[in-house]
């Protein structure tokens, strides 16, 4: 029970988020299917706060001593990108969306693509969707490509 609670935890961590949960699931022993779900739910159990309250914590912060530049950078970097994918996706902001979560590279999970969903004031409903349905191919991407590594090693 103490490892699935780990593995809830883990996926709740901004940047590592379900990315390291399911192979930290996956190299201990846990059986898979469970370890995924706990690790989905973790991951997106954030996910309206962020949506609803991190842009407003940034502003609220980006003119505050000490915490401003940082939350300054971070709002204008947020809009920057989020311009950016609004121009390259165009009526596929969504599917842009869902690939941003989906495919498994340091900085793109739920917690950055609910941020830019909300700096681009996105439909939180439509944003839930691309974002869950990225995380779900992110876990899938992760598990198997950590069975697979698992695999090569335990041949060598």
């Amino acid at each position: 029970m103490l490892n699935y609670l780990i593995v809830f935890l883990i996926s709740m961590v901004p940047l590592v988020e379900l990315r390291v949960a399911v192979p930290y699931a996956i190299k201990i022993g846990l059986p898979v299917l469970p370890s995924y779900i706990i690790a989905i739910i973790g991951n997106m159990l954030p996910m309206p706060f962020i949506f609803f309250f991190a842009r407003k914590v940034l502003e609220w912060g980006k003119d505050k001593p000490i915490i401003g530049g940082f939350f300054t950078f971070c709002l204008e970097k947020g809009h920057k990108g989020g311009e950016k994918l609004k121009e390259k996706a165009g009526n596929s902001l969504y599917w842009a969306l869902f690939l941003f979560v989906g495919i498994p590279l340091p900085g793109t999970g739920a917690w950055t693509g609910t941020l830019a969903a909300s700096i681009l004031d996105m439909d939180f409903k439509k944003s839930v969707k691309a974002v869950v349905c990225g995380v779900v191919f992110a876990g899938i991407i992760m598990g198997l490509g950590t069975k697979a590594v698992l695999l090569i090693v335990s041949l060598f």
